[in-house]
């Protein structure tokens, strides 16, 4: 492993990513207390696995996933925000302490993995073009960034001013945010 690859491995990362850095603020502002943040690292770390393990079945299959599959991952996202739409439709007359939050850890990481469907089609013919040092090497990098991605995330949902809007708007935001996601993914926008 050489510092270029590992260079270009943070650059793929990054670049790939940024929408997940809304995704997170939006999910750590609604998330209640510790737990509820663990939620949400342990949903990305989960979801970003699983676009790891399809990256490197589809490098080492060359492939392995069918042309055009990868966009009707974005169904997952449109359905989970139109369950978060529905869950603060139906909360909107209440007045819990707790806000309705849209996922547990299995819909975070279902966003995150539907989310990546346009970073399987990145990371792949990256994956085959590089040995299995290298392999690694993406993979500990990539690691390394959710968490920074997640330390982020959950920094910009703890921000006095962004905090405030994902108090009051976080509800709206994030059904809003996932469904645009999903009809992204899906028309092959990304």
């Amino acid at each position: 492993m050489d510092a270029g690859l590992l260079g270009r491995a943070a650059a793929m990362f990054a670049v790939t990513n940024v929408d997940d850095l809304v995704l997170l603020a939006v999910f750590f502002g609604q998330a209640a207390g510790r737990r509820g943040e663990l939620k949400v690292v342990v949903g990305q770390f989960l979801g970003f696995a699983a676009i790891l393990a399809v990256s490197v079945a589809g490098a080492l299959g060359a492939g392995l996933l069918p042309d055009g599959a990868v966009r009707w991952l974005g169904v997952l996202p449109v359905l989970l925000g139109l369950r978060a739409a529905w869950q603060a439709w139906r909360a909107r007359d209440q007045d819990d302490d707790e806000p309705p939050t849209a996922a547990g850890v299995l819909g975070i990481a279902m966003v995150c993995f539907a989310n990546g469907g346009d970073n399987v089609g990145v990371y792949v013919p990256a994956f085959a073009a590089t040995g299995p040092a290298g392999l690694v090497g993406f993979a500990v990098v990539f690691l390394a960034g959710v968490a920074v991605w997640c330390a982020a995330g959950r920094f910009l949902a703890t921000r006095p001013g962004v905090a405030r809007v994902l108090a009051r708007w976080g509800h709206v935001v994030l059904p809003a945010v996932l469904i645009a996601l999903g009809v992204l993914i899906l028309i092959g926008a990304f």
